[in-house]
């Protein structure tokens, strides 16, 4: 099984909408990676608990069977870990990156 995570640290909305939803929904869709899972860490914590738009197309991912995680120490930093958890996000502290890097599964960062 090819799994795909994708590091996301950007605050920028645009990175969102146009290369990490679009690439995690396509890649679903093509069945180009048999999982794709979006990790939301850093300054993308506060856009995905802040942002309508954003919020609604990460519930899209989620129904289409994308999995999304989200930095607990970030998300409590910002008090955002209920928002965040309401939409369906796993909000988990992330430990588990030094394995990504290493391991067998694929990672790229944004």
């Amino acid at each position: 099984m090819e799994k795909l995570n994708i590091l996301w640290t950007s605050k920028d909305k645009d990175t969102f909408m146009y290369m990490v939803a679009m690439y995690a929904s396509n890649s679903i869709k093509s069945a180009a990676w048999d999982k794709v899972n979006i990790i939301i860490w850093g300054a993308s914590t506060r856009l995905s608990g802040e942002d309508i738009e954003v919020q609604n197309e990460l519930q899209k991912l989620i129904e289409n069977g994308v999995t999304v995680e989200a930095c607990k120490a970030c998300a409590d930093k910002m008090k955002l870990t209920t928002t965040l958890k309401d939409l369906g996000i796993t909000v988990k502290y992330m430990s588990k990156l030094t394995g990504l890097i290493k391991g067998k599964e694929h990672l790229i960062t944004i």
